[in-house]
């Protein structure tokens, strides 16, 4: 009987000497714990925007002309200097004129009609362009109002003030086009007495060249003195305080882009400001990258919301970075768009709970390349393991780096 026990316990001793040994073995051949790093699902900003580097543009220009054939005296102006509306800019010796024919005294006289009509047409148009801008900008007092009472989104507040600053945007570009139509009448009226004058005889007189707008100058074309042809241009005048951005878009980007959507334009000394794209043009053209890479691009422009103290440095020309904002919220749930890969048709990430990383399946949002909108699938506070790399499966033991 002794002996049995004896038996009996060598047999227990040996086994759990057994057990022991594959429990050990099995603990050194068990996988080492994968290396990641790992990210947290957070609520909070986010945007979707179209970057690219953009210039200003003084958006009315004026091209002032010689109207008469003759000798023209050096022009005193600099690039920069401001000008008036009926400022004068230089003088022109008329050159003998020859004497017109009933056929081109008819001509002269048909153009003169045109231009006084063409200003009548013009001048209706900046009624008009004055009556909707009052109307826009009393919109977007009355729904300003409205604000505190909750009574109006922050989305129709800021689509009514894009509208306020596009028609008062129209509105400018309206007069200025009055302010040149009338000096496009009077020089027709200067072509027309000029040759009157040689086809009676009078000597003509010395014709003065006077500013059509209130601006500034923009370039010389012609500063010396010398013989110029009716037609030659001599300077241009715009106003530097009506810019525009004009960037050269992508065309896989610029057909997400529309009128009326929000831009954010940095990168050029001074404070970030608020613009409005006010037309996508449906041409594109061909350009090559700094790669040597051909492109097909298409030109956007937008116009300023920011008041003009904000920008009064900016000129004509000066470049930007302008920020199309295609989508954003102020609060949502997001994670790095590394921590995504595909899966069943869908995506997926690895969220870790306690020391092992499960496939956790997840419903997804816009994105800007950086991070990523979680609409399901997800809770604030998961951890998910970013750059997942292949040899990283369902259920493997995780140790964060």
């Amino acid at each position: 009987m002794a002996e049995r026990k004896q038996i009996t316990g060598k047999r227990l001793f040996w086994s759990l000497i057994a057990v022991v040994i594959v429990v050990i073995v099995a603990f050194i051949l068990r996988p080492e714990p994968v290396w990641v790093d790992l990210s947290t699902a957070q609520r909070g900003p986010l945007e979707v925007t179209v970057l690219e580097e953009g210039k200003t543009r003084v958006k009315d220009r004026y091209l002032v002309s010689s109207p008469v054939t003759g000798f023209v005296h050096r022009l005193e102006l600099d690039v920069g200097d401001t000008v008036i509306p009926g400022e004068l800019l230089t003088l022109i010796d008329p050159m003998p004129a020859s004497i017109l024919d009933a056929r081109s005294r008819a001509e002269a006289e048909a153009r003169v009609a045109a231009a006084r009509s063409a200003l009548q047409s013009i001048r209706q148009k900046a009624a008009a362009a004055e009556a909707d801008a009052d109307f826009s900008q009393q919109e977007y007092q009355r729904l300003l109002a409205l604000k505190p009472s909750s009574f109006v989104s922050e989305e129709q507040l800021q689509q009514a003030r894009t509208t306020a600053a596009r028609a008062q945007a129209i509105l400018r570009s309206a007069r200025f086009d009055e302010e040149v139509a009338t000096h496009e009448l009077a020089a027709a009226q200067t072509r027309l007495q000029v040759s009157s004058a040689a086809n009676g005889g009078k000597p003509a007189e010395r014709v003065a060249v006077r500013s059509p707008i209130h601006g500034a100058v923009l370039g010389l074309v012609r500063k010396s003195e010398g013989i110029v042809q009716a037609g030659e241009p001599l300077l241009e005048l715009g106003d530097p305080g009506t810019l525009e951005v004009v960037v050269d878009v992508l065309s896989f980007d610029a057909v997400k882009l529309e009128p009326g959507l929000a831009t954010r334009l940095t990168g050029w000394g001074g404070p970030t400001l608020d613009a409005v794209i006010r037309r996508v043009e449906p041409v594109g053209f061909q350009d090559v990258s700094a790669l040597g890479v051909e492109e097909q691009r298409v030109k956007v422009i937008a116009d300023m919301l920011s008041p003009h103290e904000h920008w009064q440095l900016l000129g004509d020309g000066y470049r930007v970075d302008a920020e199309f904002i295609l989508w954003q919220a102020e609060d949502t749930l997001q994670v790095p768009a590394s921590a995504l890969f595909r899966h069943n048709n869908g995506y997926a990430v690895f969220k870790v709970t306690g020391d092992r990383a499960n496939v956790q399946p997840v419903e997804t949002g816009p994105g800007n390349g950086l991070n990523t909108a979680i609409l399901s699938g997800l809770n604030e506070g998961d951890r998910v393991v970013r750059h997942p790399g292949r040899g990283l499966n369902d259920g493997d033991r995780v140790r964060v780096r």
